[in-house]
């Protein structure tokens, strides 16, 4: 039986690394275009997972990165980055984040399918209602919804075939150079379409804001591969996903004062209590061993 720990604790951290980048890119878009902006941070990532390849020593494992599942890796992962985007900039973000938070009920069907998981009926109703959660807090109103949202749908189903082509990465790449496949694809994806709609001048505020977001992106890299091939479920892993929401309402309060209504508190209630019940059917299998 398989201990899920290691994963959900790299899930998790990956989570939190992962939404203060968000919050800072957030912020750098306020003075410079989004696609600019993602273009950038990530040629500044590619920047670190470069140095933390030769610092590693992994540069001797280097040409792991044409390997088919890291080359497909990287091109899912810069592919979901820029259908989203293209999504988000049609849609409100309140419908696009919630969509967007359906990659772990596609990253559960994919396990069972691909991965041959064998997926209970509690924790396939932990994951549903983990989801409901995330639809209390983030409210969406259905008149908002279009055609568009499909766009969001194709997003997530795309970023959860990422994550499971990380069990196929072979052991023999060392994670760093599976991160700097990651930047790497990113970086080509938001340079190229920024050059096509125009470079702006980009300021020191906005340059210091993606310089640090780099920072977090790399490490969000380097967490989520360590999650995704520590041999965790993927079903259990990957419903670890929906913590970003809270994360997501307490810097909307600090660095903006959002404020969450009665129904939000419920969902975030929701939303513990489902992560909080995995933790605990995973000590019971523990303890069934």
């Amino acid at each position: 039986m398989i201990d899920n720990s290691r994963g959900i604790l790299a899930m998790s951290a990956s989570v939190v690394v992962f939404i203060f980048n968000d919050a800072l890119m957030k912020l750098a878009a306020e003075t410079m275009p989004a696609v600019q902006a993602i273009g950038l941070r990530g040629l500044f990532a590619t920047l670190w997972c470069a140095l933390a390849v030769w610092a590693s020593g992994a540069w001797r494992q280097v040409g792991g990165i044409r390997h088919p599942s890291v080359l497909a890796r990287g091109a899912l992962e810069a592919a979901a980055a820029i259908v989203y985007f293209i999504a988000l900039t049609r849609i409100p973000f309140a419908i696009a984040t919630a969509v967007n938070l359906s990659t772990p009920l596609f990253l559960a069907v994919l396990a069972v399918l691909i991965l041959k998981e064998k997926v209970g009926w509690r924790r396939w109703t932990t994951i549903a209602l983990g989801f409901v959660g995330v639809l209390m807090v983030i409210q969406p109103k259905l008149g908002d919804i279009n055609a568009w949202m499909w766009v969001v749908v194709l997003a997530a189903l795309l970023g959860a075939l990422r994550d499971i082509l990380g069990r196929y990465v072979p052991a023999t790449v060392p994670t760093v150079v599976v991160s700097l496949s990651s930047a790497i694809g990113v970086t080509l994806a938001g340079c190229v379409w920024a050059s096509l709609e125009g470079w702006q001048p980009v300021p020191m505020r906005g340059l210091a804001l993606l310089v640090a977001a780099s920072v977090l992106l790399a490490s969000g890299y380097q967490l989520l591969m360590l999650a995704l091939r520590s041999r965790t479920d993927y079903s259990v892993m990957g419903s670890f996903r929906y913590a970003s929401v809270l994360w997501a309402l307490g810097i909307g309060y600090v660095v903006w004062g959002d404020v969450p209504n009665t129904l939000a508190v419920l969902g975030i209630v929701v939303i513990v209590g489902s992560g909080l019940y995995l933790l605990h059917r995973e000590r019971v299998r523990r303890g069934a061993r």
